[in-house]
């Protein structure tokens, strides 16, 4: 749910061999080209799931998409670009297709073709795969049909004007000849014998310490065919401050995640440190479980809102580094479709105040759940509970490892749900996913018919004029019936060691610098 500026130089990394300091050597030229170097990446998570057809966390996304390839990816202003497929779109109002390169082969000699399309989209509407966002997006797809070994052809229900573009980028395409063997695909644990079409694929794996990659070649889109970096590493670390550590004492190259605010500005004046900025296309919001009382009451939802105080967040805890959305979930950033006229909730405890006593009803202690690895959430859920705090309501914060937050999110074991979407790209595929009663991401388990057939409508309609309008009007019930609580956008700040370079910016944490052909194309320096 929701998709970066050079800066400094160099310290010399302290190399132990043999209990002596040696400095840092150049990578040396393999005869099929790259080099023999080894890009170590840190993380503050394990891998979940290696199936990518399944949930997953950022590590697990990180890893798999090194290997499973997308048809489509996107660039820095948030445009679907070519990738696998070099040719989309539709034939008629119900018929989609992909056009495929033929020059993709999977790390075991066979080719990547529209049967591994087609059976992966088949495979994911038949078995319902868990936390799978694009089940959700293929809601309109009757069957999809491998016409040739090159072309891909979606055969819709009912018209469906973002099905091809968003299922092509964000759906990994599986090796059928691995998956279908395997039977049903949201059960396959994947977790041995990997086979990549990507530049690289996994061979060890050393739970809570790394996960070792190694190149695949040929790989279209690196330099020659040949993925610059011999290996990559990711090392897991418990926490933020500590990948920033390891960074600044060459124990890693790259930081994955986004940095923390705070953190940003000490590592643009560090030496011997790049910070890279990445746009922003998602936002981080809360959620009220609508299947408690009494946050079914519109009233109790609307004081809640109005006892956040979203200006002290974004200055204090984020620095300067978001923006509002107006309450909205249409991100700024997205120009065709925003609606300028959305106004934020106005922090004022005196409105929640009355807002309380006109629901007539008593709320008693509620909880917020977040992830610890969420550096920057872990700061403002504070003044959420102090601004509750000021109007009468208690909020128990219950900061939880990731997989048991992501775990309990997915059972609904919560009162209010803190969370950023990594890529909001395209309005009316985010609100079918978000707002839509079977959507993967309804944490708030809305199930308005209403707000559902204005959704269903611009999905459906071609007329971009129609659809923004539609969009719109959805986004105002969302924000006035307090459906979700969207409450910034957030420009993001990788950081990487300055003796590497190459690399490409996407936006989103997801993609960042961390996307497949950023790393296919990074450089070792020095």
């Amino acid at each position: 749910m929701r998709l970066r500026l050079p800066f400094t130089i160099v310290a010399a990394l302290a190399v132990a061999a043999a209990g002596t300091a040696c400095s840092p050597q150049p990578p040396t030229a393999t005869p099929g080209g790259g080099s023999d170097a080894t890009l170590t990446i840190a993380t503050t998570t394990d891998v979940v799931n290696f199936n990518p057809l399944v949930g997953n966390s950022r590590t697990d996304y990180w890893i798999t998409n090194l290997m499973y390839p997308h048809l489509l990816t996107i660039d820095a202003s948030g445009n679907k670009q070519p990738s696998l497929a070099k040719a989309f779109g539709y034939t008629d109002p119900t018929t989609g297709y992909y056009d495929l390169r033929d020059d993709m082969k999977w790390s075991d000699g066979q080719a990547v073709t529209a049967d591994d399309v087609a059976f992966t989209i088949n495979a994911i509407m038949r078995d319902k795969p868990a936390g799978n966002t694009t089940y959700g997006q293929l809601a309109n797809v009757d069957t999809a049909v491998a016409a040739s070994p090159t072309r891909v052809e979606l055969k819709l229900k009912r018209p469906d004007a973002t099905v091809v573009a968003e299922a092509g980028f964000w759906m990994n395409v599986v090796p059928k000849h691995v998956f279908e063997p395997a039977g049903n695909v949201a059960t396959f644990a994947n977790t041995a014998g990997w086979v990549s079409a990507g530049p690289y694929k996994l061979t060890s794996v050393a739970k809570g310490q790394s996960y070792t990659l190694e190149r695949i070649s040929p790989y279209p889109f690196a330099p020659g065919g040949t993925p610059t970096v011999a290996k990559v590493v990711y090392r897991v670390y418990p926490d933020v401050n500590t990948e920033i550590l390891a960074l600044k004492n060459g124990e890693v190259d790259l930081i994955a995640n986004a940095l923390p605010p705070a953190q940003v500005k000490n590592l643009q004046s560090t030496a011997g440190i790049t910070v890279e900025q990445v746009p922003g296309l998602g936002y981080a919001n809360m959620t009220y479980n609508m299947t408690r009382k009494p946050l079914d009451n519109l009233k109790v939802r609307q004081a809640l809102a109005h006892a956040v105080d979203y200006n002290a967040i974004r200055s204090v805890v984020l620095q300067g580094q978001a923006v509002s959305t107006g309450s909205s979930p249409i991100p700024p950033v997205l120009k065709d479709f925003v609606d300028p006229s959305s106004q934020e909730y106005a922090y004022d405890p005196d409105l929640s105040k009355r807002l309380l006593q006109e629901s007539g009803v008593t709320v008693p202690p509620l909880t917020l759940i977040y992830s610890l690895q969420d550096a920057v959430t872990a700061q403002w859920v504070s003044i959420v509970k102090d601004g509750a705090a000021k109007v009468g309501i208690t909020v128990n914060l219950q900061g939880l490892d990731r997989n048991t937050y992501l775990a309990k999110r997915a059972a609904g074991e919560f009162d209010i749900y803190t969370g950023n979407f990594a890529i909001m790209d395209d309005p009316a595929t985010n609100m079918t996913l978000t707002y839509l009663p079977k959507g993967a991401i309804n944490f708030s388990f809305v199930d308005d018919p209403e707000l559902s057939a204005l959704i269903v409508q611009a999905q459906q309609t071609t007329d971009k004029a129609a659809q923004k309008q539609l969009v719109q009007r959805a986004a105002a019930m969302v924000r006035d019936n307090v459906y979700d609580n969207v409450m910034y956008l957030q420009n993001l700040y990788v950081a990487h060691s300055s003796r590497w370079t190459g690399f490409v910016v996407k936006p989103s944490e997801l993609l960042s610098v961390v996307d497949p052909q950023s790393l296919a194309n990074a450089k070792q320096t020095g």
